[in-house]
């Protein structure tokens, strides 16, 4: 019987988030833990999430679809970030027995001084620069275990838009109150602000040879595609599940949505709660003279999803009921779809 290969790295070609989310879950339940494995990888204009958080009052949806961003959701825990190709992505997989969470760390800060850059450890998860005004956070980490193996994915601030973060990750200014975590905003910094040279592809060698390095052994990098998922069924349909509708919002915890509007022929005033991304409960008040309409657009509500398609689908149910209201019901529809962002 052949013995495993000491160390395996993977580099994913696409900026997909779900492709490489989907990938990373995939290296976890499916690879040889007895290999040493490495995978790095980039997303492209994506605002990713945590597994508990919600992205209604997490992320500006309007302004991310606007600027076609991605939303994704990962299933470890932690809060919100934003991943433009400034940054560079690290996944380790190693079996649990002889696991030391500190061996990564030290790949990761023996790549980082390969290219002219000291940093330090700082708690269980971050690297720091250590500046005169205080540290400055250039790399996050989250783990995950199981009874034979160890996982450990991070990010590398490299040139990133920090900018770009707040415009996604501040909450548009809706009556939109959660029970879900809330992101912590760091104080960080980019590679690049301390050695000008430093890129993704720079990273990427440096880290490849701090990872041969530190486990005596070498391997030639396997370029990974979105055709790569053609020949792995099982990785097909995690992508599936990590790009659907239900796992990125109906994941959400429970939340309430209040929406008011004076409409022209009525005030309208909806309170939804809603879990799993879909409405648990809805009252509408309102004084327009149709109260038989209003309170079937209430039953209407409760059970369909918290976005526009679910909103239309209600108006829908209503119309059916009320075919003489078409113009009335036109307005509704397109106010109810404008609140719910996606």
């Amino acid at each position: 019987m052949s013995q495993a290969p000491r160390v395996r790295i993977l580099l994913s070609e696409t900026y997909n988030p779900w492709f490489n989310l989907a990938t990373e879950d995939w290296i976890f339940r499916e690879l040889d833990p007895s290999t040493q494995t490495l995978f790095l990888w980039r997303n492209d204009n994506t605002v990713v999430i945590g597994r508990n958080q919600n992205p209604w009052s997490e992320c500006n949806l309007t302004r991310m679809e606007e600027d076609k961003v991605f939303l994704a959701r990962r299933t470890s825990g932690g809060g919100a970030v934003f991943h433009d190709l400034g940054n560079t992505c690290f996944t380790f997989l190693s079996a649990k027995e002889g696991y030391n969470k500190t061996a990564n760390v030290t790949i990761l800060l023996d790549a980082l001084k390969r290219l002219g850059v000291t940093a330090q450890a700082s708690g269980r998860n971050d690297l720091v620069i250590p500046l005169e005004d205080g540290p400055r956070k250039i790399s996050g980490s989250a783990y995950r275990e199981t009874k034979d193996r160890a996982f450990h994915h991070g990010t590398f601030l490299i040139h990133a838009n920090l900018s770009r973060l707040a415009n996604y990750l501040t909450p548009h200014p809706k009556k939109l109150e959660s029970k879900g975590s809330a992101s912590v905003r760091s104080r960080v910094m980019n590679i690049r602000d301390l050695q000008s040279e430093a890129s993704h592809e720079a990273l990427v060698k440096a880290m490849i040879g701090a990872f041969c390095d530190f486990h005596g052994g070498t391997a030639e990098p396997e370029l990974l595609e979105p055709s790569f998922l053609e020949s792995q069924p099982s990785l097909k349909r995690t992508f599936e599940h990590y790009a659907s509708w239900d796992w990125r919002f109906g994941n959400a915890p429970r939340f309430s949505h209040q929406m008011v509007e004076y409409l022209s022929w009525g005030f309208f005033e909806v309170h939804v709660d809603a879990e799993n991304g879909h409405v648990t409960r809805a009252q509408v008040f309102s004084d327009a003279l149709y109260p038989d309409l209003v309170q079937d657009l209430q039953t209407a509500l409760t059970g369909k999803p918290h976005s526009r398609n679910g909103m239309q689908q209600a108006v829908a149910e209503v119309r059916a009921r009320h075919p003489s209201q078409e113009r009335e019901l036109g307005e509704l529809e397109t106010w109810l779809m404008g609140q719910v962002e996606v």
